[in-house]
This record gives structure tokens, sequence and C-alpha cells, in this order.
């Protein structure tokens, strides 16, 4: 009995997850047309509601109205298509961008399994998504979806590199692998956070991070001038919903990541600080962790605004010859900082 009441305990906390994670990223993509039609002057989606009765909830059913709209479509099969991975690719990609979370601590007390190897977790899981794409473009049987899988693919594992060496960087000056201890090991104010002795590392992580969601301005892998629309290019209904659902769950996934590394995840930037510190701003909690994770989630959708697709190959270039290069510099300079004293945990 008491082993059944922990398993039901165990699905209660991974549906309270899940659940909010899947509406959240239903309204993400209300409000990336949103502050995409606001920053181009423009109205976005702002219609769809209850037209009957006059109440347009400013077009927040939209998300509701794409779901119904892509579940109510036929899931066409290619010819010759290998049926089994065909649909087993997008299950590929979005298990682990939800599998993921079972690590993210979303306080000092919230988080579903709190393991000394978190980091390593994520590691593994944020790299099984790139099978999801290959499979896809190769068993849809398409010369445009297998060049698109491969593009995509290929930026995917190079950008990894860079975010890998970013981590390292991380955990060099933390000293452990848990996401809580790594949390820990930044307590004190916004000065005493990652990013400061860790800047260039933090910039190289949050571009990582951009180009493996494949988002823009490194979206190749749906460039529709040169190859249609990547590797999911013949997909549609239910399993194109899943390949949008597992780029925006990653998207959230980066987004949350970011702070735990280097912006103190649940810490309150104003702790210790006279008079500040000693209100409720000073205390950290859930709430921070959401703050700052939000800004990121925005940071997203204004860089799509902002710049134009980078050509592929200096996709490539930058990832190798820039990012490469800078992370590997500074995790030697991280360990000279930690030796030498002046990154001092929890200072």
């Amino acid at each position: 009995m008491e082993a059944l009441l922990e398993l039901l305990w165990i699905v209660a906390k991974i549906l309270a997850i899940t659940i909010p994670l899947i509406v959240m990223v239903a309204f993400y993509t209300y409000f990336e047309r949103r502050v995409i039609g606001f920053m181009q002057v423009r109205m976005g989606p702002n219609r769809v509601g209850l037209p009957f009765l006059k109440f347009h909830l400013w077009g927040l059913a939209q998300p509701f109205a794409d779901v119904f709209k892509l579940l109510l479509k036929e899931v066409v099969l290619p010819e010759n298509a290998n049926r089994t991975l065909f649909f087993m690719a997008p299950i590929l990609t979005l298990a682990p961008a939800f599998a993921a979370w079972a690590v993210i601590p979303f306080s000092d007390t919230l988080v579903l399994s709190d393991i000394d190897a978190g980091m390593l977790y994520i590691l593994a899981m944020t790299s099984l998504g790139v099978y999801g794409i290959i499979i896809a473009g190769w068993a849809s049987n398409s010369k445009y979806a297998f060049l698109g899988a491969l593009r995509s693919a290929a930026q995917i594992v190079s950008y990894e590199i860079p975010m890998g060496f970013a981590i390292v960087g991380v955990l060099v000056v933390a000293g452990t692998l848990n996401l809580s201890e790594i949390v820990e090991a930044q307590q004190g104010n916004v000065f005493d956070w990652f990013w400061l002795p860790l800047f260039p590392l933090f910039i190289v992580y949050w571009i990582s991070g951009v180009a493996e969601t494949n988002r823009a301005p490194f979206d190749v892998a749906e460039g529709e001038s040169e190859i249609v629309a990547g590797f999911h290019v013949e997909y549609s209904g239910a399993a194109f919903a899943v390949f949008f659902l597992a780029e925006y769950a990653n998207m959230i996934l980066i987004s949350s990541l970011v702070p735990l590394l280097f912006l103190g995840g649940w810490l309150s930037p104003f702790a210790g600080v006279p008079v500040l510190g000693e209100t409720f701003l000073g205390q950290g909690g859930i709430h921070w962790f959401l703050l700052k994770a939000a800004f990121f989630m925005f940071s997203f959708l204004w860089l799509r605004a902002t710049f134009p697709r980078y050509r592929y190959d200096q996709i490539m270039r930058l990832g190798w010859k820039v990012l490469v290069p800078i992370a590997l510099a500074w995790v030697l300079v991280a360990a000279g900082l930690k030796l030498s004293g002046l990154v001092v945990l929890g200072s």
C-alpha cells in the first residue's frame, strides 16, 4: 500500500510539472506572435475568443484553436516511408525535452528528483533530441527532409560542444553536478552569481542554447526559402504538433537552465543589500526563478524579431571558430580563478 501511495505521489508530481509546461508551451506561441507583432507595429492574434458573445479575450483562445486545428488534420504518411520510424521520431524529440524537467529545481525545496548527477542527466536528455530529427528526415523518404535533417543535426551537434564547455566552466567553479548545489554555490546578491566571473561562458551558453533549439537567427532547419520546412516537411496534423511542442519545450528548458547555472536560480538579486535585503525583495523563492526564466523566454522572441537568418557557413564558423575557442580559454580561466581563491562559493 505504501509503495502504491508513493507511486501515486510521484505521478502527481510529474503531472504537476508536465501539465503547466504543456499549457505554457501553448501560450508561448501566442505571446510570440503578440510580441513580434508589437515589435513590427501590427496587432498579432487578437480575435479568437467567444465572438457570439462579442468577447474576444485579447485573442487568448488562439492557442486552443491551433491545437484543435492540428489535431483534426489528417496525418499524411509519405509513400515508401518507414512507418514505424516516421511516427517514432516526434516522440524521440519530445520525450527528452520533458524528461529533462525531472531534475530542474524551482526552489530550494521544489524539485522532482534532486539527484547528484543532475547536470549530467540534463546533458544526456538534451543530446537525445538530435536522434529524433535525424530519424524524421530519413524515415520521410524525402530528399528535402533528409537534407534538412542533416543540416539541423550538424548544427545541433556543433553547438553542443561550446555549450558543454560553458557548463564545464560552471562545474569547475561550483564543484558539483547537482543543480540545487550549483544554485546554492551562488549565495549572495547579483554580484556573487556566476555570470560575473564566467561572463564569456554565460554569453557562449546563451548563444549555443538558441542555436541548439534551431531558433532564429539559427533557424536553418526551417529555411523555407531553401529547403521548404526542413526535417519535418512531410509531417502534418498531430505529428507536426509534437515537433512544434518539442521545440518550444526546449526553448523553455534553455531559458530555465541559464538562471540556474549563471544567475542564482531562485536566489534574490537583493540578498544582503541594506534595506532591500531585509524585505520580501531580498527573499529567494520560485518567483525569482520564474521571473529570470521569463526574461530569457522573451529574449528568444526578441532575437527572432531582430536578427535576419544566418547563412549555414556563418553558423558553422561562429560555432567552431569563435565560441569553441572562447569557451575553452575561459574554462582554463575559471580553473585559475578557483585555484587562486578569487571565486569563493557562497561569498
